[in-house]
This record gives structure tokens, sequence and C-alpha cells, in this order.
């Protein structure tokens, strides 16, 4: 390839833009935060009604399949991780989208249960690791001290994800049918998701000459401000710190909520006689909370230490859950919704970074690819859980007291989070 090339030309770009490279980084993560939400369980959940209406599926099956691909994604993690290290994340970013996009292609066509299984547990593998690792990995090697403010941007792009995906499917519903809802999900995925990532996304800024955070926050100049200097852990030296393990314990107690109420919380909110359209509205309202929150956060944890934060990020998730549980109004699913927003929002914007600030950038994906585990399975029995104690008493109360307190177990584990 002659380097006066075009595509000579966009694989030098970094190191050809009059600003920091590692803002179109963001931009390339921000778009697969958004594509990422073809597959997430918020949007899952205004396919639960109709669904199960025409094929008579209960909802414990019905969320098995989200937790089978959590299984999937368990298992090829550490693979991704090392992955992202050696490669960086881009060709994983870029065919991630591709897959979920064929995923959500087979939905639009699936008759038995099996064939719903496979086509949406590939697409939640797909959610769950290769595009948690590689958006967290891009933002880990490419800032420092503007890592918290990075993710906040790329939070609000999940978030704006999570609110429009719901929002497309239930549009396509009023006009069409829930078959046409996924093939909508599909082409938003593909033309959102692949192509900026393919084209624009690098692995480090060391490989183009730059530094993290560009040049105004060089490593000289983080160490002038008094910075703490940048962790280098292996994933062997990561384990032997009771961080990590407390990080572990704050995911594996928080996350079954997470899954577990964006999943039901549609198929509940109608059940207590609010509308289908409202309800898709009510989950669209949590995400737009949950983007703005994850701005806030970015400048809160200049002023509290991240553990904290987190904290209080579990207790708004356990305020929703006890909010939830008596819903029979806009007004009470919007207080419900906006507090599980302000959780969600520090859960996303947060946790990766303290990942990242904790352990360093040396092995990031090394490091979440045997943590990523615990967040994947965690997630996979909150949507099973609320399945099984909903089949067993018809209705979602016992769930919600359960993630109620799970949540305020994973505030305890965060608080004591300090770090190595």
């Amino acid at each position: 390839m002659r380097p006066d090339s075009f595509l000579g030309r966009l694989q030098n770009l970094p190191e050809r833009v009059p600003f920091f490279y590692g803002w179109v980084i963001v931009g390339c993560a921000v778009c697969a935060a958004f594509a990422r939400q073809g597959s997430a369980v918020a949007t899952l959940s205004v396919f639960i009604s109709p669904m199960t209406t025409e094929f008579g599926w209960s909802r414990t099956a019905l969320s098995g399949a989200v937790s089978a691909g959590g299984v999937l994604a368990a298992l090829t993690a550490p693979t991704v991780g090392r992955w992202v290290d050696n490669h960086g994340p881009r060709v994983i970013l870029s065919v991630s989208a591709v897959v979920i996009a064929l995923a959500a292609l087979a939905l639009s066509q699936v008759t038995t249960l099996i064939g719903f299984y496979i086509a949406f547990a590939i697409a939640r593998l797909t959610f769950a690791s290769p595009f948690d690792i590689g958006i967290s990995g891009s933002m880990a090697n490419w800032f420092l001290r503007l890592r918290a403010r990075a993710m906040s941007y790329i939070t609000l792009s999940y978030t704006l994800g999570l609110a429009a995906m719901p929002m497309a499917a239930q549009a396509t519903m009023n006009v069409f049918d829930w078959r046409m809802a996924w093939v909508t999900i599909a082409v938003l995925v593909l033309v959102i998701g692949a192509l900026p990532n393919f084209l624009f996304m690098r692995r480090r800024p060391e490989d183009y000459g730059l530094v993290p955070d560009g040049a105004q926050a060089s490593p000289a100049q983080s160490r002038a401000d008094g910075a703490r200097p940048e962790p280098r852990y292996t994933r062997a030296q990561a384990l032997r710190t009771p961080s990590l393990w407390l990080l572990m314990g704050f995911s594996a107690f928080l996350f079954p909520c997470q899954a577990g109420i964006s999943l039901h919380q549609a198929p509940h909110l109608i059940e207590s006689g609010l509308s289908p359209t409202v309800a898709a509205a009510i989950v669209s309202t949590y995400s737009i909370v949950a983007a703005i929150s994850g701005l806030g956060y970015a400048r809160l944890v200049r002023v509290l230490a991240i553990r904290h934060c987190l904290s209080l990020a579990a207790m708004a998730i356990a305020v929703s859950a006890v909010a939830m549980l008596d819903v029979t109004t806009f007004a009470q699913a919007f207080v419900a919704a906006a507090a599980f927003g302000i959780g969600i929002g520090g859960l996303l914007t947060l946790l990766p970074v303290a990942w990242a600030d904790y352990f360093g950038r040396l092995n990031f994906g090394a490091i979440r690819g045997i943590t990523l585990p615990v967040q994947v399975c965690s997630q996979a029995i909150g949507p099973i859980l609320a399945g099984v104690l909903y089949d067993a008493t018809g209705s979602y109360k016992l769930s919600l007291m359960t993630f109620g307190v799970l949540a305020v177990i994973a505030a305890v584990f965060a608080f004591f989070a300090r770090p190595p």
C-alpha cells in the first residue's frame, strides 16, 4: 500500500488531524455503544408481550435466552480481552455490529423457541463480551485524567441507544408488526455501528507518537499535577488485590438488578395498567436520565472517590426497585425510572473507569477478560430470576424486592473498594 494512497492516509490519520485523535476514538465508541443496544435487554423487553402472545412462551423461557448469551459471553471474554490488548478494538467492534445486525434479522424470522434462543444468545454474547471489552478498552488506552469525561460521552450514547432502540421497535410495531421491528433494529445497528469503527478506530496513542489525553495532558504534566502514577498491574498481580475482588463482588450483586429490571420493566408496567406505548416511553425515560446523570458523575468523581460514587449509584437502583413495586400511574413510573436511570448512569460511566484507574492500561483487556464473566453471568441471572419468580407468583413484586436487597449489598462492596 502506497503511503499517499487513500487507505494509507486513513491509516495515518491520528498523526494528521489538528486535534487529539482520542476524541475521534470517542466518536467511534459512541457509535458502537449506540449500536450495541440493538441486543440490550431493554430492547428485548418491548418484544416480550407480542412474542409471548403469538407463541405462548413463558417469561422464564424468554429470559433464558438472555442468560444463555451471558454464559457464552463469560466463556469468550478471556480470549476477547487478550485480543484487544494485542490488536486493539477495531476489528472486534466492527464485526460485533455486523453479528448483532444478522442476529436481529434472524430474530425477525423465528418461529420456534430454539430458533429464538440461538439468534438472541448470539446477539447477547456479542453485546456482553466483545462490545463491552472493545469500548472500555478503547477509552482505557486513549485517556488517563480525562477518562471519566470520555466515558460519560460513551454512557450518553449508550443510554440514548437504550432510549432510541425500544422506541424505534415500538414505533415499527405500531405500523407493521414485531418481525419488521427486528428488521428496523438490524438496519440501525449495521449502519451506525460497523463502518465508523472499521475506518477510524485505532489501538493506542503510542502507536502514532501520541500520549493519552493529548499533548496538553502528557505524563510529565500529570506528574506535575501530583496525579498518581499510572498503574501497570499484570493479571496475576491484580488477582492478588482485595480491590479486584471487591469490584467483582459489586458487579455480582448489582448487575442482576440492572439486567432483571431492564428486561421486565416494560411488561411489569403494562400489567400495572399502563399502555404499551407509555411503557416504552418509561423505558426511554430512564435511559435519558442515565445519559444526563453519566455526565454528572464525570464531574462528581472529581469531588468524591470513585468507589463512593459507585456506592451511590447502587443505592439509586435499590430505591428504584422499591419505588416500582406499586406503580399505577405515569408519575410513579417516571419517578422509579428516574431513580433507575441515575443508578445506571453511574454504573455504566464509572465501573469501566474504576477498572482502568485501579489496574492500568497495559493489561486492561486481560484483566477485564477474567472479571467480565462475573458481570455477564450476573446479568444472565437477573432476567431469569425475575422470570422464575413471576411464573411462580404471578407478579414481579418478589423479584423487585430481591433486586432492592442485592443493590444495597452491592453498595457496601463498592464503598470498601479502595484503589490497590
